[in-house]
């Protein structure tokens, strides 16, 4: 197949990371993956130095004619079987593009689980919609998506590599008998950034080895240091940063936690318990998939510090709990959260959608 994925979005988190595997996976398989994107969209230069063909246009809303008409040519001068689109922005424009080219196949996926803010990129302009967990799903069918034209595929993530030794506690000054906590996440309201710090301050003099380790940049990465530096704090919640060494950070970790507020699926869920962290979750939208709570991880509710602390200290003071969350957190990549298992069920929908509408490949 001919695929042609369309982002609008300039930035780099779970939505635009999940596109990438599935374009690499699907290459991998044989396909024509291209993109188009923004000229300054951080996922369009990932994707030129992984040697795809990328195409760019602003689409900066509908009444982007100028990239509506060259999408359409696109579409219609390599003759895309599919076009995936991923935000609101590209799905208005490259979606009409779409239809207006006659593209064979056009499939929206919704990586998010807030409101829609437009119906007509679900249930008018593609003709399937992907669903990345249960939850969206429902929700999008209950807000007036056809229930036969939406599938869950879920994230999937790469198998990781073992680690053989993390440089992260050298990094940061700290002993073995440290306890680390760590956060990996795009620092933005409703990630739960200042739940973790709320929970963990009262922790601080009761276990004076307790360190925890926040990865990821974003928008509220100042007012989150300032937050730290302002409780003096500064030496026990370290803020790291921007990081793509994130399984030296899980090896290095004893703990993984995300007191998100609202969250599709958690890609960072999958890759932790993949690494072999017992995780901290929050009882909300689709983390409930990945997660059941005292089986494979601990879920508390959303916005409830002192839940979270509770978790937090029972994972500190018992070590059996923790092996034993572990040891069945690490049986996620077997229940198909893996890339491999996500592109092959992204190629079957494709075929199978193109084979109802009428066109075999």
């Amino acid at each position: 197949m001919k695929i042609l994925h369309s982002e609008s979005s300039k930035g780099w988190g779970g939505q635009e990371i999940r596109t990438l595997k599935e374009m690499v996976a699907l290459r991998e398989s044989g396909h024509t993956v291209e993109l188009i994107c923004p000229s300054d969209a951080r996922l369009g230069q990932h994707c030129a130095e992984l040697g795809f063909a990328v195409h760019h246009a602003r689409m900066r809303g509908g009444g982007d004619m100028r990239s509506m008409l060259r999408i359409k040519a696109l579409l219609r001068r390599r003759a895309f079987d599919v076009l995936n689109t991923h935000s609101g922005h590209d799905s208005l424009v490259a979606g009409t593009a779409g239809r207006l080219a006659g593209t064979p196949l056009i499939v929206r996926t919704r990586h998010l689980a807030l409101p829609i803010s437009s119906l007509a990129t679900y249930a008018w302009l593609p003709h399937r919609v992907i669903a990345v967990s249960h939850y969206v799903r429902r929700y999008l069918i209950s807000a007036g998506v056809a229930e036969k034209r939406v599938q869950t595929i879920y994230d999937g993530i790469v198998k990781p590599q073992p680690v053989a030794h993390s440089t992260l506690r050298d990094e940061l000054g700290l002993g073995q008998d440290a306890f680390v906590a760590c956060m990996v996440a795009i620092m933005r309201d409703k990630k739960g950034h200042e739940d973790l710090i709320a929970a963990v301050r009262p922790l601080i003099d009761t276990y004076p080895n307790l360190h925890v380790v926040m990865a990821g940049d974003g928008p509220s990465f100042d007012r989150i240091k300032g937050i730290v530096d302002n409780l003096g704090l500064a030496n026990r919640i370290h803020l790291l940063g921007f990081r793509t060494d994130i399984p030296n950070i899980f090896r290095g970790s004893d703990l993984f936690v995300l007191p998100t507020h609202q969250e599709a699926l958690g890609q960072a869920f999958i890759e932790a318990m993949a690494a072999g962290l017992p995780v901290i979750g929050t009882h909300v939208d689709g983390v409930p998939e990945l997660i059941e709570d005292n089986v494979n991880g601990l879920l508390v509710p959303p916005h409830d510090p002192d839940a979270l602390r509770v978790a937090i200290t029972r994972m500190i003071d018992d070590p059996a709990l923790r092996r034993r969350l572990r040891d069945e957190s690490l049986r996620i990549t077997e229940r198909g959260f893996t890339v491999h298992d996500m592109a092959h069920e992204t190629a079957s929908f494709y075929r199978r959608a193109l084979h109802e509408r009428g066109h075999r490949r």
